[in-house]
């Protein structure tokens, strides 16, 4: 009976190191967590302004329903 061949398997050599590649990547994560911090920054910021801007049409509605109504019951004496 025969026998499997025999592989020769080589030694791993040591990839080529880019220190260029290495630098790429630095910045390029560190522009990825920048970003990321940014979004949640202008995020929360957004919803302050969403928050403020729709607290003031309210109470400006409710001035002027209030005002109406005050307005309404002179007029017609209710």
């Amino acid at each position: 009976m025969a026998q499997p061949a025999r592989r020769v398997v080589a030694p791993p050599e040591a990839p080529p190191v880019d220190p260029e590649a290495i630098d790429r990547a630095y910045h390029y994560h560190r522009a990825r967590r920048n970003a990321r911090s940014r979004r949640r920054r202008e995020k929360s910021q957004a919803r302050l302004r969403f928050v403020l801007t729709f607290s003031i049409l309210v109470g400006l509605a409710l001035f002027l329903m209030l005002t109406i109504w005050h307005e309404v019951q002179k007029v017609f004496g209710l």
